[in-house]
């Protein structure tokens, strides 16, 4: 057919919101359970399905079936007659772990000592569940708040200022956020303690007369004082939310994440798309497996000015936003009532999700109704048109 209806996968992380997610999917929420992230692709752990013939199947299993005629050659002798990124949509309600994510060479090699040692690739305690890496961009669809990459030695010496982390300031005395950073990561919980619960407490004051605001550190650590301190025992995660960047993306901005840059989704909406990879390197404000050893040993300790990206206008209704990665391509399509879009008959599979908005969407010889939530794949070198009954917001994940 050419054009097919996809079926995402949803992951009900602890972290995530109640609302959006199954507003979007038109889904109904009776036993409020947490609606994290939205899936769209062949990961093992989360694939979705494929509508063929009013039957659904595994996608991973159908393109297997056909990778060219799907993927397209280029991505098939590229990447093998596997979908090459992984689509998402999320919602952050509580703030998400510290984390990382390695280089295609780093993570080959964890994945083989860890697959060496025995290690379950579901266990709680695996770090490397698959051998790829797993750069990602991010488009926000709400103000959206995170953390991303180290401040500068000059900010970091002002936030050594703060009293209650002036026991701090000796490991900074070389301008070597490495030695830092290790020094607050390997400190023993007890010391942790000590010097955070005084902050807890003054941050407790203030919140308590609303004096917090999320432009200020002091604003999301509190926040984070509430949600994962534990038996009395504070985490370590406190202080990289001093240490990095804080960003507030508008709707419509993005951000890329690199391999090694640190960084932690505070709150918002988004949509993300990756390299087709689940493997995180965890340092802290998570439930989850952290792993301390493998986040140092991978992490771009570099002090790094946050890009925020504006997205590239390639056409009157569509805008592209850029990554140096080969694995994917995102854009975005504000497609008003009474226009027609047209993609390019364009070498590669296309995907596409529809946040806002109805229409249909047109294939060689098939067609589909679209309302919010709805996911279509195009096939490569494939012509469709979209047709808006309103204003529609989409985006489309490509390989570039």
């Amino acid at each position: 057919m050419a054009l097919y209806k996809l079926k995402g996968t949803v992951q009900h992380y602890a972290w995530g919101g109640m609302r959006f997610l199954p507003n979007l999917l038109n889904k109904t929420n009776d036993k409020k359970q947490p609606f994290a992230e939205l899936w769209v692709g062949t990961h093992v752990k989360g694939p979705s399905k494929i509508v063929v013939e009013k039957r659904t199947q595994p996608l991973n299993a159908f393109i297997q079936k056909y990778p060219k005629r799907i993927l397209g050659k280029k991505s098939v002798t590229q990447f093998g007659d596997q979908l090459p990124f992984l689509f998402k949509v999320l919602d952050v309600s509580r703030m998400l772990s510290i984390q990382a994510h390695p280089s295609k060479q780093a993570a080959e090699i964890g994945f083989a000592a860890e697959e060496e040692e025995g290690i379950d690739r579901t266990a709680p305690n695996r770090t490397y569940r698959d051998a790829n890496h797993k750069p990602e961009v991010m488009v926000a669809l709400s103000l959206f708040w995170l953390l991303h990459g180290f401040k500068s030695v000059a900010e970091i010496h002002k936030v050594l200022e703060i009293a209650e982390f002036w026991p701090l300031k000796d490991y900074f005395q070389d301008n070597n956020v490495l030695s830092l950073y290790k020094a607050i990561m390997e400190m023993p919980q007890s010391e942790v303690n000590q010097i955070l619960a005084p902050l807890h407490q003054r941050l407790r004051l203030l919140e308590e007369e609303g004096e917090l605001e999320r432009e200020d550190a002091d604003y999301w650590a509190a926040k984070a004082f509430q949600e994962y301190t534990i038996d009395g025992q504070y985490d370590r995660g406190v202080f990289s939310i001093y240490l990095m960047n804080l960003v507030r993306l508008k709707r419509g901005e993005g951000i890329y994440q690199a391999a090694g840059i640190p960084h932690a989704y505070l709150e918002g909406t988004n949509v993300e798309l990756m390299a087709n990879s689940d493997n995180v390197f965890r340092g802290g404000l998570t439930q989850k497996h952290i792993n301390v050893p493998e986040l140092l040993k991978h992490l771009n300790f570099e002090p790094i000015t946050p890009k925020i990206l504006k997205g590239v206008p390639i056409s009157a209704l569509e805008k592209v936003f850029k990554t140096p990665t080969p694995d994917f391509e995102l854009s975005q399509i504000k497609l008003p009532k009474g226009n027609i879009y047209r993609p390019k008959n364009y070498p590669s599979v296309q995907i596409f999700i529809v946040i806002e908005g109805e229409g249909a969407v047109l294939g060689l010889n098939n067609q589909l109704l679209l309302r919010p939530g709805d996911i279509f794949l195009v096939e490569a070198n494939t012509p469709c048109k979209i047709m808006p009954k309103n204003d529609v917001l989409i985006f489309k994940a490509k390989i570039p």
